[in-house]
């Protein structure tokens, strides 16, 4: 699945993206291939993972190798800016961290991730966690299925 990039939120280009903006707060140094690679994996309307990161990366700068984009994603969960999604298949895949409380599921056919959100599921969690006398501080929950065959009429 390829990540697509949402321009229409920025009026200028060149803003400073969200993960960029919480890059300088953590002290981070922003170079100009840093900067590249926050604003895209902040643009992404999906979960891109290194490559997909890598290729829209080298329209804007051919110099920005795939080394660069794994050392960057790594600096970035380091910092708990970026989450990485490990969610089977061959590659992990990246969001912006505190996202919000919401699961993944994993198509295994495509590899296409769909992200949702169930407030069952949640307050579920927290029940069977009180039961075992704890309190739920954090959770993750990702999903492995393959879609069913259509119903015929």
């Amino acid at each position: 699945m390829r990540s697509q990039i949402d321009h229409s939120q920025n009026t200028q280009y060149s803003e400073e993206s969200q993960l960029e903006r919480l890059c300088r707060d953590a002290g981070l140094k922003m170079t100009g291939q840093r900067q590249v690679i926050t604003r895209i994996l902040s643009e992404a309307t999906g979960h891109p993972d290194a490559a997909e990161v890598h290729q829209l990366a080298i329209k804007e700068n051919p110099k920005i190798s795939l080394t660069t984009v794994y050392r960057t994603v790594k600096l970035l969960e380091d910092h708990g800016i970026l989450e990485r999604l490990d969610l089977g298949g061959d590659r992990a895949r990246y969001e912006p961290a505190h996202h919000g409380v919401h699961y993944h599921l994993l198509n295994s056919e495509n590899e296409e991730v769909v992200e949702f959100d169930n407030d069952e599921l949640t307050a579920l969690l927290h029940r069977i966690v009180e039961k075992m006398g704890f309190k739920l501080l954090s959770h993750k929950v990702e999903l492995i299925g393959t879609s069913l065959p259509k119903k015929e009429d």
